[in-house]
């Protein structure tokens, strides 16, 4: 991916080093440990948040400004070119809808954060918050994914921040507040449930951003999209559920399998058109 000396976004909270609290009467070991099982389960890491969302927090801030490494400078950097292109290519797609575009914040944090959401946690990954409409980002997670995950390379982190940024978009088409309304009715994890058709919805903008900023700006290396399509495919249900307890409880998806997480992203790469990411009425998914 070309991204080195392009434009970077302002649109940075940089709190490493801050601490993202404790949460009070003890519980912070107990919620790693749930995060920890929620990726290893299946289940939504975002409510763990919300019920963490609900108790004391308290701050602990060093007063010291962090001291990034070099390699830490640079993955920030590449986070800020990435969060640039959203801005540009979601602005322009919208503004051919006839609707402004209003770009999100990207916080970067180290170890824990706090957010509107509730306490987060780096072993969490990458998360949005509809309620603040900040994207969460320790950027340790890139360690995990060359290693853990195997799915390196630099397009491989751009779906990762375009994925959370597709949930943005979901929030500003009102996508969110829809699929809240039907988690309570009952509605949520399991395979077709409105918690897999949210993040295969999500992977298809990641796609029609990938595809209209390639487009616009000629961004693309040879092998990229095959970064994108692995990493897509290296963060599916089954094969999480596979690797952290042997086998695949498909009634505990929330994320959707491999195959269609990679499916969807090839689909909103290969149309570019945000209509074409409509994972609610899909019968097959």
């Amino acid at each position: 991916m070309k991204w080195e000396g392009r434009r970077e976004s302002e649109n940075v909270e940089d709190r490493r080093g801050m601490g993202g609290g404790r949460i009070a009467a003890g519980g912070g070991l107990g919620l790693v440990a749930m995060v920890v099982l929620a990726l290893l389960f299946g289940v939504d890491p975002r409510q763990i948040l919300e019920q963490a969302g609900d108790q004391q927090v308290s701050e602990e801030q060093s007063g010291q400004p962090y001291q990034e490494t070099a390699e830490e400078a640079q993955r920030s950097k590449f986070a800020r070119v990435v969060l640039a292109d959203t801005e540009d290519t979601w602005s322009s797609i919208f503004k051919q809808s006839g609707k402004q575009y209003e770009a999100p914040k990207l916080v970067l944090y180290s170890g824990s954060v706090q957010s509107a959401c509730g306490f987060g946690q780096a072993a969490m990954g990458p998360f949005y918050c509809p309620s603040d409409r900040k994207v969460y980002l320790d950027l340790s997670f890139f360690d995990d994914m060359d290693g853990k995950l195997q799915a390196g390379g630099d397009f491989a982190k751009a779906y990762v921040i375009a994925h959370e940024i597709g949930h943005h978009i979901q929030t500003l088409l009102g996508i969110t507040q829809e699929v809240a309304a039907q988690r309570g009715e009952g509605e949520g994890a399991g395979e077709g449930g409105v918690s897999v058709r949210t993040e295969l919805q999500a992977d298809c903008f990641a796609g029609v951003w990938a595809k209209n900023t390639e487009t616009q700006k000629h961004i693309l290396e040879a092998g990229d999209v095959d970064e994108a399509l692995n990493a897509a495919s290296a963060v599916g249900d089954d094969r999480l559920q596979q690797r952290g307890r042997g086998y695949v409880v498909p009634e505990s998806f929330t994320h959707g399998t491999s195959a269609q997480r990679s499916r969807w992203f090839r689909k909103g790469f290969d149309s570019g058109d945000l209509n074409q990411c409509n994972t609610f009425n899909a019968t097959t998914l």
